[in-house]
């Protein structure tokens, strides 16, 4: 018995897992916390310029849902980080190597799932953190809120902090520029190879009449874009990363926080 017991000593090493994140946490974590709002980064799995991971989307949502999950626990809140749907649309992309694209019906479904399942747990908040462009989830929103009865927002990480993304970047770029390029050199930077950065120069427009017009059409990405990026990543840094990625990580904590402070059931218009 003396050995076993020896055998069963917690060994010192890297702090324990973190029962707001579903990937680290095991079951008598979450009986003794039970989470009220559940985080759901959605990302794709793309190319990014020549000189970023494919990765890239699914690790800037992960990366800010678990960063602004640890401060709004600290000030209380009861969240719980879902592991990250790794795939999204990518319907214009399919000439890209290895790019796996979810249909606007299959990422319905998905949805739905993951918020029946919720409802049927009592967790009543989804905030869904979007890590890529091509996502759109306001129709799937409105179907799986009305079905479940839980409460879903939707928060694209370039929008958060905005006034700080203005201050900070000059040209954040719209698709692996400087805003992406930072934030990766700040959370990867072992998997950067900026030598190989292309300009994120387009090669083609809408026509003029049809640009006038604010018409939305999808965009053949590998013509329109060569080298797949969107914006000069020119410029960008880890430092500037950073700044941007706890401004973000901040603004999104303090609305889990709220939202974790709301009475079951409430509504979050005021």
């Amino acid at each position: 018995m003396a050995d076993r017991a020896r055998s069963l000593q917690v060994q010192p090493g890297p702090p324990g897992p973190r029962a707001h994140v579903l990937h680290e946490a095991n079951y008598a974590q979450l009986l003794e916390r039970r989470p009220n709002v559940a985080l759901l980064p959605w990302g794709a799995t793309e190319a990014h310029n020549w000189h970023m991971p494919h990765g890239t989307d699914v690790i800037e949502a992960v990366s800010l849902a678990e960063r602004a999950c640890d401060l709004a626990v600290a000030q209380g809140a009861r969240p719980i980080v879902l592991p990250a749907i790794p795939f999204g649309n990518n319907a214009q992309q399919q000439d890209q190597v290895a790019t796996i694209h979810l249909s606007t019906a299959t990422a319905l479904s998905i949805l739905k799932d993951v918020t029946d399942s919720l409802a049927r747990q009592g967790i009543d908040r989804l905030v869904i953190v979007n890590g890529h462009g091509g996502n759109d989830f306001k129709p799937l929103a409105r179907d799986c809120q009305l079905a479940s009865g839980v409460t879903i927002l939707v928060v694209d990480f370039w929008r958060l902090a905005p006034e700080v993304l203005a201050a900070t970047f000059p040209d954040p770029g719209d698709h692996a520029g400087q805003l992406e390029t930072s934030l990766l050199l700040h959370l990867r930077p072992a998997w950067m190879e900026m030598h190989r950065a292309g300009k994120g120069e387009a090669a083609a427009t809408l026509a003029d009449g049809i640009r006038q017009a604010n018409a939305w059409t999808p965009r053949p990405w590998s013509r329109v874009q060569p080298d797949t990026g969107s914006g000069d990543p020119a410029g960008a840094s880890a430092a500037l990363g950073a700044t941007y990625f706890e401004a973000a990580a901040a603004a999104l904590a303090r609305l889990v926080e709220t939202l974790s402070a709301l009475p079951r059931g409430a509504d979050v218009y005021r």
